[in-house]
């Protein structure tokens, strides 16, 4: 053995790792791009060139490529013949209708959880709730945010009911982003926090009319707080 092979201590990084590290920059290329839609800064349409996503997020336009395809299957990009990747043209009345169902899903899946869930499952949603009251002490919209899916996933997933947990996991992927845009407005973040509440206390009450209504009325409550926010800030 030479000595350089003898000091060099540098671990070589393998192809997984690499791999890996491509993933994680593809999928916050995606989350930001998806907001960027979400918010009307790349309006219904519109092209969306890899060079100048590149330039804009500042990666190579591999990353830029993978999060295109990403976001196409969540619908929020389509393909064009001749023309590439552009925005999907998904009208207000279409998000309006993907809340709504995914209103009465979730809803059908809280009404099964109120009687389904097991006990971890309930002390997690109470752990996760109380969380989220720090985050809205602190404005961390970021945390909110997560803590929010969460909450809502260890409500779907306490359904105990394959099919409609797959149901809601699906729809909930193709609306993620217009969701995440109501906590853009601080406000929202708090009244999100109260709904949940209601909800809660349903859940660990065993009130299944409750918890059906009022997670039905979170969502449309969500999707009229992003509607909003997205109205404002196209304006700008």
């Amino acid at each position: 053995m030479n000595l350089a092979q003898s000091t060099d201590t540098r671990t070589p990084t393998s192809p997984l790792a690499r791999a890996r590290s491509r993933g994680g920059l593809a999928e916050e290329v995606s989350r930001k791009l998806a907001n960027d839609i979400a918010l009307g800064v790349f309006m219904p349409g519109e092209r969306l060139d890899e060079s100048t996503l590149a330039a804009r997020f500042q990666v190579s336009r591999t990353p830029v490529r993978e999060a295109l395809k990403q976001l196409a299957i969540t619908g929020l990009v389509a393909y064009r013949l001749n023309r590439g990747s552009v925005v999907a043209e998904l009208s207000p009345l279409e998000i309006d209708h993907m809340f709504e169902a995914m209103g009465e899903i979730e809803a059908t899946c809280a009404r099964h959880a109120v009687v389904r869930m097991t006990e971890v499952e309930r002390n997690r949603l109470s752990e996760l709730h109380a969380l989220s009251r720090t985050a809205i002490q602190n404005s961390d919209v970021n945390a909110y945010d997560n803590i929010n899916r969460d909450f809502h996933l260890v409500i779907i997933h306490g359904s105990h009911n394959p099919v409609l947990i797959d149901m809601a996991l699906s729809l909930r992927h193709k609306i993620f982003t217009f969701r995440r845009t109501q906590f853009r407005n601080l406000e929202r973040m708090s009244a999100s926090f109260e709904e949940h509440s209601v909800i809660v206390e349903a859940m660990l009450a065993h009130d299944v009319v409750t918890c059906y209504r009022e997670m039905r009325a979170h969502l449309l409550s969500a999707r009229s707080a992003a509607a909003r926010v997205s109205s404002t800030e196209s304006s700008i």
